[in-house]
């Protein structure tokens, strides 16, 4: 089997990952995987594309221990699997986490991408071979800018997340600049799906609004309900990852649907599609709210559709209804488990 790139993707056991793994592979690229090493399996969202490693048949997706803590390792990893694209999706993710882990959210996230650039950069000028790397930004970067936010809006972070964030946006830059690298920066607004981690706000709601609809949980707690964000599908967005390096020349790009709803809204929507008043089951709690709020993120991705013809297509209601229909699935497995005396297996990872 002949593959007609190689791609390689930091953070692949994660939404972003996984999805952008599938399409890659769909595509006739061998992708490779850097995962980190962990005493339980992760790769539950990557399980479909996986093959034996003692398989005689060339695989499309190899994966490798690693960690953007490790410059030593990235740069074995680079040499070892020679790709002509990098996705740099690695990253500690979560906002409010980032609040109770700054440094380690700033080492990985910021520092981390350093790391990954500097060992690019040596690969390059040791082997010759030109490779394209993509950056994946966050809309949090915008933070208190009034939106819409474009790529041209300034950046006012409100988050260690952000903050490091920002940092590697503009490590980013200045290596495109410094080095003459293809280095593309994607600035993603909320994106979502039936994978999304069970912590983060949307999945915290329809994995709630499966297990109340099945009998398995009573409440939802959230923070900040009247918070605004530009909520879009991950299967839709890591298509425009995969654009901004197929174009001649780099440059960076919002992505987003142009349309903003709050928390509050998302659950309407959410335990409306179970038929459920989300209002019987919500409660506030205060320990969810962050120390600084970022109200109101709406991208402008005007740049993207014009230039790399992307647009999205699936809209607000069509991603809520997935992930609902998703989690009460996924509710009903584990109600008719328990039913028979089984204990649950842990599945959100899937």
């Amino acid at each position: 089997m002949s593959f007609i790139k190689t791609a390689l993707i930091t953070g692949i056991t994660g939404q972003d990952g996984s999805y952008l793994a599938e399409l890659l592979v769909a595509r006739g690229y061998q992708v490779h995987g850097i995962i980190r090493r962990a005493s339980s399996f992760n790769t539950g969202r990557i399980d479909g594309l996986y093959s034996d490693p003692h398989s005689r048949d060339s695989r499309p997706l190899v994966l490798h221990y690693g960690d953007l803590s490790d410059g030593t390792g990235l740069r074995r990893i680079l040499e070892s699997t020679r790709p002509d694209e990098v996705y740099n999706l690695a990253a500690q993710s979560h906002v409010k986490v980032s609040f109770e882990a700054p440094e380690y959210t700033a080492d990985i996230v910021a520092l981390g991408t350093l790391r990954l650039l500097e060992a690019l950069r040596d690969h390059q000028a040791t082997t010759g071979h030109r490779v394209r790397f993509y950056q994946a930004g966050s809309s949090e970067m915008f933070g208190a800018t009034n939106p819409p936010q474009s790529e041209s809006s300034l950046f006012y972070p409100r988050s260690p997340y952000a903050v490091a964030k920002v940092a590697g946006h503009w490590f980013g830059v200045n290596y495109r600049e410094a080095y003459d690298m293809f280095i593309c920066n994607g600035i993603l607004f909320n994106h979502e799906s039936p994978r999304r981690g069970e912590t983060f706000v949307t999945r915290k709601i329809t994995r709630a609004v499966g297990r109340i609809k099945h009998g398995l949980q009573e409440s939802l707690y959230l923070g900040n309900l009247d918070s605004k964000r530009d909520w879009g599908f991950a299967g839709d967005y890591v298509e425009a990852m995969w654009l901004m390096l197929q174009q001649e020349r780099p440059d960076d790009f919002v992505v987003a649907t142009g349309a903003a709803y709050s928390v509050q809204q998302f659950a309407e929507a959410a335990f409306a599609a179970a038929g459920l008043d989300w209002q019987k089951y919500i409660r506030i709690d205060e320990r969810y709210y962050r120390p600084s709020e970022v109200d109101f993120l709406q991208g402008d991705a005007s740049k993207a559709r014009r230039v790399l013809g992307w647009s999205p297509k699936v809209d607000f209601n069509g991603l809520v209804k997935m992930m609902v229909l998703s989690d009460l699935d996924l509710a009903h497995r584990e109600a008719t488990l328990i039913k028979a005396g089984f204990s649950p297996p842990n599945e959100s990872a899937m």
